[in-house]
């Protein structure tokens, strides 16, 4: 018998789907699960919620947590724009769950958030579903270092329904038996866990590392003492034809985390949009805050880059073997990037065996790269347990 179970479920009756997709992930379980995540694809809002309380009811007495979304995964599959339904249940003897919802409030002309519990020392990782119209999650996220110190965060935003123009009211969180309509939720594993985080940010570097020898904010006026849009234009006159149209239909900019590296590999940046360009000050500005000094590269994403990338990351992956996982992608990741969207389940399939595995396609993800929490667009961010008592240290260990 196991202690991770996935299951999946297609249909207009979402309730059903509900039920059924729950009763999978329980049905390989040794023993009552301690959390169930649920997530849910439609277009009625009322519906979605209604599939909560059948999911609820299927489950029985444990944690449900989770929310409504674009696409879900679960059964080796990935389901974009139609009724779906996914479940992940999880065995966790020795852990501690404090789920939580989080909430912004205004006070002296600032928002504070409220509702995160306070740290214990064996916590070991967040698991974070937030709105992206009511909840500030990237600041949130950001910061997350400074008020819960060392405690990854992994997770995703929620959306209002598949095949719909699902906006600001319309995504679903759930969480301890209660639906939200904005916000955030979540819950903290704490105890004896053995659990590893992944993030793939599917892109690729091209270029050399460059030093940012000035910049203000997000523009960056000179890359190695040259200025940063001809240095930009030299690089991608370089390149050979396809990755000049790579670049062209979407570079981005990776920021080395590490400044002590010997040398970086793709996986050590942390990959951010160019989001423009001034021809006359020869300046871009880039999709995050980068100080003087900080080591840049150039970079590329298409669906070859995001494939090499998740397959060479979890073959550094040292949690053997992993038992259950869950997987939040980018709704850009699915059959927007790929031929199906299967794609990042049957990686993650063919890595880790039969494991359990659930999750769905967000509009933003989040996970640690290098030990800090961001949140993140176009990646594969990923949860994964060991077996019962393999704690890895004092916190979640980050593989990059």
């Amino acid at each position: 018998m196991a202690r991770f179970g996935d299951g999946l479920a297609l249909g207009p009756d979402l309730s059903s789907a509900a039920a059924s997709a729950v009763e999978q992930a329980l049905a390989p379980l040794s023993a009552a699960p301690d959390l169930v995540c649920v997530f849910v694809t439609g277009d009625d809002p009322d519906e979605i919620e209604a599939a909560v309380v059948a999911a609820e009811q299927a489950a029985g007495p444990t944690m449900l947590l989770g929310c409504s979304a674009s696409g879900v995964i679960g059964a080796g599959r990935g389901v974009e724009e139609r009724g779906a339904v996914s479940a992940w249940a999880a065995v966790l003897p020795g852990a501690r769950l404090d789920a939580f919802r989080l909430e912004t409030l205004k006070a002296d002309d600032r928002l504070v958030v409220v509702g995160m519990p306070e740290g214990q020392d064996d916590d070991v990782v967040g698991v974070l579903l937030a709105d992206p119209y009511s909840f500030p999650v990237d600041a949130f996220v950001e910061r997350s270092d400074e008020a819960l110190p060392g405690l990854p965060l992994v997770g995703g935003l929620a959306e209002g329904g598949g095949p719909g123009d699902g906006g600001q009211g319309d995504a679903r969180l759930f969480v301890g038996g209660e639906v939200y309509r904005d916000g955030a939720v979540g819950v903290v594993i704490g105890g004896s866990v053995a659990a590893a985080t992944v993030v793939s940010q599917g892109a690729r570097p091209i270029g050399p590392d460059m030093v940012v020898t000035k910049a203000e904010e997000n523009v960056l006026y000179e890359l190695a003492g040259v200025p940063a849009l001809e240095k930009l234009e030299q690089i991608v006159l370089g390149l050979p034809e396809e990755e000049q149209e790579l670049a062209g239909r979407g570079l981005l900019i990776g920021v080395a985390m590490d400044e002590y590296a010997d040398e970086h590999e793709h996986g050590d940046f942390l990959v951010r949009g160019v989001v423009g360009a001034d021809p006359d000050s020869g300046a871009i500005a880039i999709g995050d805050v980068v100080d003087v000094g900080r080591t840049v590269r150039f970079q590329v994403r298409d669906a070859g880059a995001a494939e090499e990338d998740l397959a060479a990351l979890l073959e550094r992956f040292d949690l053997t073997p992993v038992e259950g996982a869950l997987l939040f992608s980018c709704n850009g990741r699915g059959q927007a990037m790929f031929p199906d969207s299967d794609h990042d389940a049957k990686v993650l399939d063919r890595a880790f065996g039969p494991a359990g595995v659930g999750g769905f396609f967000a509009a933003g993800e989040i996970g640690p790269v290098s030990g800090r929490n961001h949140v993140h667009g176009f990646t594969a961010s990923i949860l994964a347990f060991g077996r019962a008592g393999d704690r890895l240290g004092d916190r979640v260990e980050d593989v990059r």
